[in-house]
């Protein structure tokens, strides 16, 4: 395995990503973070730390279940959670983005809820090879892939890993 981005610049990007989302969005107060269950909800708990660190506001962070909504599962789970997410502008957070599905999902996930006012995507890495027509708003890494190499986001380690 190749290390990708260490334990600082984890942080660093991490924090660089923050400071994006404070510089676009003139109302903290109306954000909300969603991170994709696992990988999304610990980055987006940590983007929440930074936006508590770097702005003084204290946003609320939710975990989405988007496996009732994934078209390539075929055992589906019909439970289905509730976010308050209504009139929001949610900042959806996931680790990695590949095919675009994940996001999908998750989107329909949020919609299915409630109507956002605003839908933004962050990613601590992108590694390309779309499948559906979906770009993020923040990208802490952009890093061009083989559809064989997996890309690892190791929380315990606070690295990230090309294999």
């Amino acid at each position: 395995m190749k290390e990708i981005l260490n334990s600082e610049q984890l942080s660093r990007t991490l924090k660089r990503m923050t400071h994006e989302i404070i510089e676009r969005n003139n109302d903290l107060e109306e954000i909300v973070l969603v991170g994709i269950m696992k990988k999304g909800l610990p980055i987006a708990e940590i983007i929440k730390e930074n936006l508590k660190r770097f702005a003084d506001v204290d946003i609320t962070v939710f975990g989405i279940d988007i496996t009732a909504y994934r078209d390539d599962m075929t055992d589906v789970i019909t439970n289905k959670e509730k976010l308050e997410v209504a009139n929001k502008n949610v900042i959806l957070v996931d680790d990695v983005l590949f095919t675009g599905r994940s996001v999908r999902a998750a989107m329909d996930a949020l919609v299915d809820m409630a109507r956002p006012s605003k839908v933004q995507l962050a990613v601590l890495v992108d590694r390309g090879h779309r499948e559906l027509p979906i770009r993020a708003d923040y990208v802490g890494k952009n890093i061009p892939t083989s559809k064989e190499e997996k890309v690892i986001v190791d929380f315990n380690n606070q690295c990230v890993y090309l294999d």
